[in-house]
């Protein structure tokens, strides 16, 4: 379902007031600046490379975060956004702040300045922008953002619409004010979450649609800032930063529980568990089907076959015996990922053994 966030009468903020209020834009290329870091935002700008002539803009430059030292050699590495962007010959500038407090950050708003932006495209940036930044392009600035808001504002959207056990999710072009994802909506298009959905592969299609989202704005600027929409706070749920710990398996949860936690959670930091003091990676299991139940305690391998290894979970409010979930991929501690068959003709996992926390 696409829809153009325009049923009610935006509120007027405080940051759209500032902006101009003819929204009227002439013939004349607008000239964009990108703003963001991570893969998800690389699939955008490279959208809107492709198609600058289309929209009748230039990318006058591209902003994302300092390289940073990554992979076991932990060299520095450029960011997808910025490799996109010298790939395209685009200047790319880096600046660790926008804070109006430090020398840095004045000096990279001067520089955003002198690119004489009529808007800027922010996705997944990893830096706030001050009220003095939002306000720099003549246009302000638009959000990709990959919840439908308000459902999930911050950090992890994805992650959070699926540990919620959300039915959609989608993309939502927001104009940024000075709260964090509290700006009014512009455009916004849902997509479905499939029961085999992770948080990798519900990002792949976000990434996509997003990319087309920020196109169908650019095509008419005009239009979708004069129909913003104001978000409904109430409606609002704060997704927040995912951590390494929240990735360890409580096996007295409901099964339907612990197998979103485990595509929630794919590919980081991963759902886990511990075999005698041992961590073993959970990563991947079926749907959860309701006539599989248990008698088990709590994290007891009631079956280890070759099509899936049967846990025992916790119950729900409608169950009075244990539900079960079926593993079909997981990892022992120094070793491969292996298939549930692999597993059964193995002799490391047996009927009986039992899944617990980490010992302290």
């Amino acid at each position: 379902m696409i829809t153009s966030a325009s049923t009610t009468t935006a509120a007027v903020s405080d940051l759209s007031a500032s902006l101009p209020t003819n929204h009227t834009l002439s013939d004349q290329r607008l000239r964009v600046v990108f703003a963001g870091t991570p893969e998800f935002a690389a699939i955008s700008l490279e959208s809107l490379i492709t198609q600058q002539d289309v929209l009748n803009i230039d990318i006058v430059a591209v902003y994302t975060q300092p390289d940073r030292k990554a992979g076991r050699g932990q060299k520095l590495s450029a960011s997808a956004v910025k490799q996109v962007a010298l790939h395209h010959d685009i200047t790319v500038e880096q600046p660790a702040t926008f804070k109006k407090s430090s020398v840095e950050g004045m000096a990279a708003r001067q520089t955003l300045r002198t690119y004489q932006p009529d808007v800027m495209i922010v996705a997944a940036y990893g830096l706030i922008l001050p009220i003095g930044v939002l306000t720099t392009p003549t246009h302000g600035c638009l959000n990709i953002h990959g919840s439908l808001l308000p459902r999930w504002r911050g950090a992890a959207p994805i992650h959070r619409a699926l540990l919620a056990g959300d039915d959609e999710t989608g993309i939502t072009i927001m104009q940024m004010d000075k709260g964090l994802d509290t700006g009014d909506m512009l455009y916004k298009v849902s997509c479905p979450i499939e029961p085999e959905d992770t948080a990798s592969s519900l990002h792949d299609k976000l990434a996509t649609l997003g990319a087309t989202a920020i196109t169908t704005v650019l095509k008419d600027l005009s239009h979708y800032q004069a129909q913003a929409t104001a978000q409904d706070d109430t409606q609002a749920n704060y997704a927040e930063k995912l951590i390494k710990t929240e990735g360890e398996i409580d096996w007295t949860q409901p099964a339907a529980t612990i197998e979103r936690q485990v595509r929630g959670l794919t590919p980081w930091p991963g759902a886990y568990t511990f075999l005698n003091g041992q961590r073993v990676k959970i990563l991947s299991s079926l749907p959860i089907n309701a006539t599989q139940q248990t008698d088990k305690l709590a994290g007891t391998v009631v079956s280890v076959g070759r099509k899936a290894i049967l846990v025992a979970c916790g119950k729900d409010s409608t169950q009075n015996t244990a539900s079960t979930l079926a593993i079909t991929n997981l990892q022992f501690a120094g070793g491969k990922p292996m298939t549930a068959e692999q597993v059964c003709h193995g002799n490391q996992l047996n009927d009986g053994d039992q899944f617990t926390a980490e010992s302290k």
